[in-house]
């Protein structure tokens, strides 16, 4: 029998880690193969994708689909983490400011953009977390990058005194930081502003529809199979038999044309995932085997 395989959709709660979820889900599914895709602070909640046991290895696909939030930016205060967990180090008189002035600056920071990430952040310079320098007292300045932030939409907004807390809906690319669009609205207002809210509704084709919280999991472990995660998450090709023996051992197949530019999930006639393939020239080529020893035939 294969090893059990396949995704968990959490929603984690404020408060812990990623990888204290996947320390949850490894006692849960009783076994050590399990990790994630798309970290969140501790301070978000929401959607966090789980892959367990031969389904770890599909996490590294799925990390280029769309993510989708709803979040609330502060206004008037900036902190040095850009987010309500970190110290307020500058504040400004946000009051006068009104839907239309705010919704005007977000439009800038709109569509594909080059967004500096927040200092304290999980990228790596010269081998060290940049987080990890800024806590020893560093002062980090990373590169922008490009990012597509798609949807960057005005809900509710309330005033407190000289702060304004504003709602907003993100639908954005992987690797944009909401907390460095909360950052940039507030300097682009002349107010400072940080993230106070974070929720991720959506991963791609996951979301809170099909999550489940850790207490949910405690009383009843349940996951999406490998083959019914692959099925949703890419496009899909259903093989023969001479072609399903192929692809076991991820030999290309020639003068296949998959008519896709992303890796199409293969699956034997017995509906069984076997791998990704992608298109390179004229032929089908592996991009990873997932096939499990107990597979063969």
């Amino acid at each position: 029998m294969s090893a059990p395989a396949g995704i968990v959709v959490v929603d984690k709660p404020s408060g812990w880690t990623s990888h204290d979820v996947v320390g949850r889900v490894r006692r849960l599914a009783s076994t050590r193969k399990v990790g994630h895709a798309g970290t969140l602070d501790p301070m978000a909640t929401g959607v966090l994708v789980l892959g367990v046991g031969r389904a770890t290895r599909l996490l590294g696909h799925l990390q280029l689909a769309d993510k989708e939030y709803l979040a609330t930016i502060r206004l008037g205060e900036s902190t040095v983490t850009d987010d309500a967990e970190g110290e307020v180090v500058d504040s400004a008189p946000a009051g006068h400011l009104d839907a239309a002035a705010i919704g005007a600056a977000m439009a800038p920071l709109t569509g594909p953009i080059e967004q500096v990430p927040s200092a304290v952040s999980a990228i790596k310079v010269d081998g060290q977390r940049s987080y990890a320098r800024v806590r020893a007292g560093e002062d980090v300045e990373l590169p922008a990058r490009p990012v597509t932030v798609e949807t960057f939409e005005l809900g509710e907004v309330r005033r407190t005194d000289d702060v304004v807390d504003v709602d907003v809906r993100v639908v954005c690319s992987s690797g944009t930081y909401v907390r460095a669009l909360a950052r940039d609205l507030g300097a682009s207002l002349g107010v400072g502003g940080h993230l106070s809210m974070l929720r991720r509704t959506r991963v791609g084709g996951f979301d809170l529809i099909g999550s489940h919280t850790l207490e949910e999991l405690d009383s009843a472990f349940v996951m999406t199979d490998l083959d019914a995660a692959a099925r949703s998450s890419f496009p899909v090709l259903d093989l023969d038999d001479a072609q399903a023996t192929d692809v076991r051992f991820g030999r290309p197949l020639p003068g296949l044309h998959l008519g896709s530019d992303v890796p199409v999930a293969l699956f034997d006639p017995d509906g069984r995932f076997l791998a990704l393939y992608e298109q390179r020239g004229d032929d089908a080529r592996a991009v990873a085997v997932f096939v499990d020893a107990n597979m063969a035939r």
